[in-house]
């Protein structure tokens, strides 16, 4: 079903939404207080107040399309209860790993959902652009909210030729290498400070446990259709690292060429760990085997002893086996991938962002709840196991119960380091979520050379 892009209806529920936003700042008696409802700024003690504005949406569905898939699915499912509780709607979820590629497809024949989650800012410009009558602005109420708790550069990404359409939902720092910290102890080895650092280490233990088959690096980039897209954060990393964001921004426009040679030295960094059969694939295979690893996967060898380390993102601690101890002292922690020198630590992240794709009252209030300090609140202690963390100022950090998560943020919030949003997310669709992933892993798989792989990507750039 298609819909325009002009909101007769939603005007007024914005400006009601807004309102409810300040009313919930001065407090309620109303007793009703739904179970998994935020504490933090912008909420009205827990209760039913910050929601009153959204009127009775009794009898209504909203349906949400997603690329968030089990086990991370069910705290998502479960910090929409407030919203159900409090205004009667009911939230339909699908998750799909072939999100990015179905989605253009239901909206081609006219079966968009009511709300989708972005992960790509480029895939939002490609929507845009393709199918313009299909995405509908977002609501007053959404702006408002995304202006008063989120810094300006987060409405920017969700913003396509001046028109802002998708609100941030959660966000997420990639520069992590998750680790055993009683391995690393039994060892003797220590958190590495700088990139040359981590290489030394590497080799120090393939030097001391080569013999045995363990490897000092685990990895997988496996994940359905979206397959690729683990080595393009590498790539993403090294490039912030090596080049420097001013280099990394302009990358992102294709001012910087795939096959300059400043994107060419920091693949070849990347290929010095990823394709070095002494330092992969610990516990799992030789290095084609990353290929056909799903991601979720790549780091569960450290729990085996089999590898030390596994380069991945903060949300990546919801994907260990439940029981699994996520803590500085547990089974299982991260650490800071270095820079290059123990001063420069620029940070790698990215978010998703929530698009709205019918012109009904009960879809533009959701995606106004979808941001505010309510829902961040609500999904954060729906996540009790960790692994999200959002960019929301109204996010209490005390409803983080996970170390990872608090780490997270206090990156997320450290205005003094360089952060480098997603470049294959803010690149064009074709591009980012095309070739940059299918190139990187005939890169892997076939063993394709950085020349051919590079070259390949910028000719697609279009």
């Amino acid at each position: 079903m298609k819909s325009t892009m002009k909101r007769h209806h939603v005007v007024a529920i914005a400006s009601s939404v807004t309102l409810a936003l300040s009313l919930a700042a001065c407090g309620s008696d109303t007793p009703e207080k739904p179970e998994g409802s935020g504490t933090g700024t912008g909420t009205a003690s827990g209760d039913c107040a910050a929601y009153e504005s959204y009127g009775d949406l009794s009898g209504k569905t909203v349906t949400v399309y997603t690329s968030i898939v089990a086990p991370e699915d069910q705290p998502h499912i479960d910090s929409y209860k407030p919203f159900e509780e409090c205004t009667g709607a009911s939230i339909k979820y699908e998750g799909s790993k072939e999100f990015e590629t179905q989605l253009q497809v239901r909206l081609k024949a006219g079966n968009a959902p009511d709300i989708a989650y972005i992960p790509q800012p480029g895939l939002l410009k490609t929507i845009v652009g393709q199918f313009p009558d299909s995405i509908v602005e977002a609501s007053a109420g959404t702006s408002a909210n995304v202006d008063k708790y989120y810094a300006a550069s987060w409405k920017g990404y969700g913003t396509v030729d001046g028109k802002f359409y998708a609100a941030p939902l959660g966000a997420n720092v990639k520069s992590f290498v998750w680790y055993s910290p009683s391995m690393f102890a039994d060892n003797g080895y220590e958190i590495p400070k700088t990139y040359d650092e981590l290489i030394a280490l590497s080799d120090k233990i393939v030097a001391d446990h080569g013999a045995e088959g363990i490897k000092p690096w685990c990895a997988g980039i496996g994940s359905g259709e979206a397959t690729g897209w683990p080595a393009t954060d590498w790539l993403e990393d090294l490039v912030l690292r090596e080049a420097g964001i001013d280099v990394y921004n302009k990358w992102i426009t294709n001012e910087v060429k795939f096959n300059d040679p400043q994107i060419a030295a920091a693949l070849g960094k990347v290929g010095a760990i990823l394709k070095n059969d002494k330092y992969v694939n610990g516990g799992i295979g030789d290095v084609k085997s990353i290929a056909t690893t799903e991601f979720q996967d790549g780091g569960l060898p450290i729990l085996d002893g089999n590898c030390f380390m596994h380069r991945q993102a903060s949300f990546y601690a919801a994907n260990w086996p439940e029981g699994t101890d996520v803590s500085e002292e547990g089974d299982v922690f991260a650490f800071y991938f270095p820079g290059m020198t123990a001063d420069s630590r620029p940070v790698l992240g990215g978010g998703e962002f929530v698009a709205a794709f019918a012109d009904r009252p009960e879809v533009a209030a959701f995606q106004a709840y979808l941001s505010s300090p309510e829902w961040a609140n609500a999904k954060a202690k729906a996540t009790p196991a960790g692994g999200w963390v959002s960019a929301n100022s109204g996010l209490d950090p005390e409803n983080l119960v996970s170390p990872i998560d608090k780490l997270s943020f206090s990156l997320l919030s450290d205005t003094s380091q360089d952060f480098g949003f997603d470049a294959s997310d803010l690149m064009p669709g074709n591009v980012g979520a095309g070739s940059f992933w299918t190139e990187m892993t005939s890169w892997i798989a076939e063993n394709k050379s950085d020349t051919q792989v590079l070259d390949a990507i910028q000719a697609s750039w279009k």
